[in-house]
């Protein structure tokens, strides 16, 4: 689906050509830290360890690089109120609530249906679907004699792991 560039910086917005700007918003938004942030601060403005605390399993670090693009995004604002020790807080603005909406829906599909999806956690496949240290690795087989009767190195004698 293409729409009207409202800035007509370009002619029309297409997700699926390659130089779609939409691509990085998407990006962006897919990203399990960023829906669950946006979701968490649909309750209203969150501090930042609070944040951390509810979102359980993200690094201090996941979450400020999260934070600062939903901030440059214009997804949240973020504010600093002055006492000691200092007090940051960060809050939707309407684009981050129109957004929450849709990834609310997200949210609660995987809720609902996360049993009868074949998760690759459940299969003993870790994220990213490399084999783990229990999957049977085959060697790849010996190269062929070269011409002339010499026979190559032996590689493929690899033990499977």
């Amino acid at each position: 689906m293409t729409t009207t560039c409202r800035t007509g910086s370009h002619d029309q917005h297409d997700v699926y050509a390659a130089q779609c700007p939409g691509r990085e918003v998407f990006d962006l938004l897919a990203n399990k830290w960023t829906a669950l942030a946006i979701g968490a601060m649909e309750e209203g403005p969150q501090r930042f360890g609070a944040l951390q605390r509810r979102l359980q399993g993200v690094s201090p670090k996941v979450l400020t690089q999260t934070l600062r693009r939903l901030e440059t995004g214009g997804f949240v604002d973020r504010t600093v109120i002055p006492a000691v020790p200092l007090h940051v807080e960060y809050a939707l603005t309407d684009l981050g609530r129109s957004v929450a909406q849709p990834l609310a829906a997200v949210r609660h599909w995987v809720e609902a249906h996360l049993d009868e999806i074949g998760s690759p956690a459940a299969a003993g496949c870790p994220p990213g679907g490399a084999p783990s240290r229990g999957d049977r690795v085959v060697a790849a087989p010996a190269p062929v004699a070269a011409a002339g009767g010499a026979s190559p190195p032996n590689r493929g004698t690899e033990k499977a792991t």
